[in-house]
């Protein structure tokens, strides 16, 4: 019953992203061949409140809802994971015609070949489980 909270944010933001057509397959499809703003406007949309919101928790030391100062270790800077892990996560995308929250999404809307994908993506952090010691992190 404590979940139940986590639960309905949940569901409202799957119909939000609904409604906005971001899980749907076409406006992805249009936004890998650069047609249309549609995506690039959500995605942006969505970096700039990130970015706006971290700034505002730095500036007035916002708590997490547990009492304890929210705190961001600075990541090590490395070009070729980002450009690699980017990369590997865009073709996956691509290829899905969705990224790994909206799977879920169209999975509750019906499409239920997502299923496919689904388990393809499990299976892809299974191996990467595996062999991320191997990698160069």
């Amino acid at each position: 019953m404590k979940f139940l909270k986590f639960l309905l944010v949940g569901i409202f933001f799957g119909i939000v992203l609904v409604k906005s057509e971001a899980v749907s397959w076409y406006r992805i499809f249009e936004m890998f061949k650069f047609q249309s703003f549609h995506m690039y406007g959500i995605i942006g949309s969505a970096v700039f409140l990130g970015i706006l919101f971290l700034w505002m928790f730095k500036k007035f030391k916002v708590n997490s809802i547990a009492g304890t100062p929210i705190v961001l270790p600075p990541k090590e800077k490395s070009f070729t994971r980002y450009i690699l892990g980017g990369t590997i996560f865009g073709f996956g995308w691509a290829l899905a015609g969705a990224c790994p929250g909206p799977m879920y999404i169209l999975l509750g809307t019906g499409v239920f070949s997502m299923l496919i994908v689904i388990a393809a993506a499990m299976l892809g952090t299974f191996v990467y489980g595996l062999v991320r010691n191997r990698l160069p992190h």
